[in-house]
């Protein structure tokens, strides 16, 4: 039977306050366990009712600090909606610039799927947070062969808060097209594309 974190922390809250007071050397056992300094220890054990104050404090203490390591920043999960991409399904907006200004380089299908503006060979979608626009993106990808390489992005705004990114992807995946590229704008289109001087179609 596989023992979790939490429960390895009641344990050791348990060993301390119940075990611990039976035993006949409380303090040879606490040295053993905690490293305490015998001089230190000693002091603080003259009197009964001072050293079930010293476990009951080393209890919650030992409980508290293993329950709030379990959920510490580096394990706590990443708040907003979670991402069906993976890390390798991420374009760097720098890689489509180069491939969309290289005329040796074969251009990726590239959908707008959001309310912005139409980056370089775009084709304009819309906002497909709406169900009429999702389903004009579905009618738009018609005929495409399923190992196409298609880039979608929105840019209206970050990932996390982005409405229409998500279903647009889900929607190629559900499809069963297998080269599906997002690109990368963590904080909007204006500034990880449109700023650096990255290609656009003019304006209309």
């Amino acid at each position: 039977m596989k023992i979790s974190k939490k429960h390895l922390c009641l344990l050791k809250g348990i060993l301390i306050s119940v075990i611990i007071p039976a035993y006949d050397h409380p303090d040879t056992l606490l040295i053993f366990i905690f490293g305490v300094n015998p001089a230190t220890l000693n002091k603080l054990l003259m009197k009964r009712s001072i050293y079930r104050t010293v476990t009951g404090l080393i209890f919650f203490l030992s409980t508290t600090t293993c329950l709030k390591a379990q959920t510490s920043p580096g394990t706590a999960p990443t708040l907003g909606p979670a991402n069906p991409w993976t890390a390798r399904q991420l374009m760097e907006p720098g890689e489509l610039a180069t491939a969309l200004n290289s005329p040796n380089t074969g251009k990726p299908v590239i959908f707008n799927i959001g309310a912005v503006e139409d980056i370089k060979g775009a084709k304009h979608i819309g906002a497909v947070s709406k169900t009429e626009t999702l389903e004009s993106f579905k009618k738009a990808l018609y005929g495409l062969p399923r190992d196409t390489k298609i880039v979608i992005y929105c840019g209206c705004c970050p990932f996390a808060k982005c409405p229409n990114i998500r279903p647009a992807f889900s929607l190629l995946a559900g499809l069963g097209f297998t080269n599906i590229k997002v690109l990368d704008l963590p904080v909007n289109l204006k500034t990880n594309w449109r700023d650096k001087g990255y290609p656009m179609e003019p304006t209309r």
